[in-house]
């Protein structure tokens, strides 16, 4: 497995424009506000005007791009590296001499250093806000119960929420080219009543992660 670096850092680099837009406004708000609370200078309509910007339009702004940038941070690989248990998903799946599932969907250009987002977030109208919601869970979870989990006991007990649905894989793979039909396999899940088989089972294209399913013991050999 590759070694990454520290996560945290990563995503601070890779916060982009916003996030400066968000700093420099904060910073600014205070010190508009510091600088009324030392000064007291009489109200005139400069100071009420610099006091709006101040308390008012800048925090907005700041309110604004922080969140949306935080949003943006949150969907990258480093950011679901940022907790410890998750290390060896994150390092495989950027691993380019894998051969499993997850690496492999990595190092398509369509999912970059997004892989985790695209294929576990929900999809749908809500799809984002639930996959946020979701993501409120994993945090509350590993503060409870794994911030001081060793790696190998993570990798034994650490399971996905549900089963993985195929309906993510179409997100993407359309099902209808003619090369995917071709496929005795899919022509049969394309069938009515024939949606519940799932892409990645072990008949299949095997599981995204398998080295985690080797650990537990439900899954025997190596990468199918």
């Amino acid at each position: 497995m590759s070694t990454s670096a520290d996560p945290h850092l990563e995503i601070v680099a890779g916060l982009g424009p916003l996030a400066v837009v968000a700093l420099a406004t904060a910073a600014l708000a205070s010190l508009i506000a510091l600088y009324y609370l030392v000064r007291r200078p009489r109200l005139t309509t400069a100071v009420k005007l610099g006091l709006l910007a101040g308390l008012g339009a800048l925090p907005i702004l700041t309110a604004g791009t922080g969140n949306y940038a935080g949003f943006e941070a949150s969907t990258t690989r480093p950011f679901c590296g940022g907790c410890h248990v998750m290390k060896p998903w994150v390092d495989d799946a950027a691993d380019p001499r894998s051969t499993t599932l997850a690496a492999r969907h990595s190092r398509n250009h369509l999912f970059g250093d997004r892989s985790c987002y695209t294929c576990h977030a929900d999809y749908g109208m809500f799809g984002t806000v639930a996959t946020k919601i979701n993501g409120l869970h994993h945090v509350a979870a590993y503060y409870r119960e794994y911030a001081d989990t060793p790696i190998d006991e993570a990798l034994r007990t650490i399971r996905i929420y549900r089963p993985f649905q195929s309906a993510t894989c179409t997100h993407c793979h359309s099902t209808e080219l003619p090369g995917w039909r071709a496929v005795a396999d899919h022509r049969v899940f394309a069938e009515p009543g024939r949606g519940d088989t799932s892409c990645v089972s072990t008949g299949c294209h095997g599981p995204a992660h398998p080295f985690s399913k080797i650990a537990r013991g439900e899954l025997v050999g190596g990468t199918p």
